[in-house]
C-alpha cells in the first residue's frame, strides 16, 4: 500500500489506547483498528489545552470505545487499568464539576517542568519512559542541569508526589543524594530507577 502523506493537512486527532495494535518497532509504526474515514471525521482537539472528560466522552461515543473510567477494559494488550494520575469519575457529578474537570495533559506540556526533590531542585523533565504493553508512564527522564552537568537520571512514577500545573513543577520523594548516587540514564542500557 502506498503511504499517504499529509492526508489530514496537519490536523491533529486523539486516538485511544483501545484503538492501538501492537507497535512495529523496526518500522517505527503504530497500526490502529480504525479506518482513514473514521480518523478524518473525528472530533476536533486543541492539543495545547488539557483534555476534558467531556471531550473524551465525545471521542468514545464517536469511535464506540469503552469508557476506561467506568471500568477496566480489555484491549489489544489485555486488561488495561485507569491511566496514571487519573481518578475515576463519580457516577453522578454536579454541572460545575462537569465543566471543570481537566485531568489529561500532553507529555509535551510537562516536559521542562522543574523537578523538586525532598531537599531542593534537581533539574527538569526531558522525556518519559512508557511501558509498551500497558502504555502507562513508567518513569520520568530528568536532566540534572547545572547541578550535575550533562547527566540524566530516571525517576519512577511511584516517586512522584504531585505535579503543580501553576508553578510548572514536579515534586518527588527522592533526595538529591539519591539522584547523585543513581546510575546515569543511557537509553541503550538496562536501567536502574531512583
Amino acid at each position: 500500500m502506498q503511504k499517504q502523506e499529509n492526508w489530514l493537512s496537519g490536523r491533529k486527532v486523539l486516538i485511544s489506547l483501545a484503538a492501538l495494535n501492537k507497535p512495529d518497532w523496526e518500522s517505527r509504526t503504530f497500526s490502529v483498528n480504525l479506518t482513514c474515514e473514521q480518523v478524518r471525521n473525528s472530533p476536533d482537539i486543541d492539543t495545547e489545552r488539557p483534555v476534558f472528560r467531556q471531550h473524551e466522552v465525545l471521542l468514545h461515543e464517536y469511535y464506540q470505545w469503552p469508557l476506561y473510567w467506568e471500568s477496566s477494559y480489555v484491549g489489544t494488550f489485555g486488561l488495561t487499568p485507569y491511566p496514571l494520575f487519573v481518578e475515576p469519575m463519580p457516577a453522578e457529578s454536579s454541572e460545575s464539576e462537569k465543566k471543570d474537570d481537566p485531568h489529561l495533559r500532553s507529555t509535551r506540556q510537562v516536559t521542562d517542568y522543574v523537578v523538586h526533590a525532598t531537599d531542593s531542585e534537581i533539574g527538569h523533565v526531558t522525556d518519559f519512559l512508557v511501558d509498551d504493553e500497558t502504555w502507562e508512564i513508567h518513569s520520568l527522564v530528568i536532566d540534572t542541569g547545572e547541578w550535575l552537568p550533562g547527566r540524566k537520571a530516571l525517576i519512577s512514577r511511584e516517586r512522584i508526589k504531585s505535579i503543580n500545573w501553576a508553578d510548572r513543577g514536579v515534586h518527588v520523594d527522592v533526595s538529591r543524594e539519591s539522584i547523585k548516587n543513581s546510575p546515569e540514564f543511557d537509553v541503550s542500557k538496562p536501567q536502574t530507577i531512583a
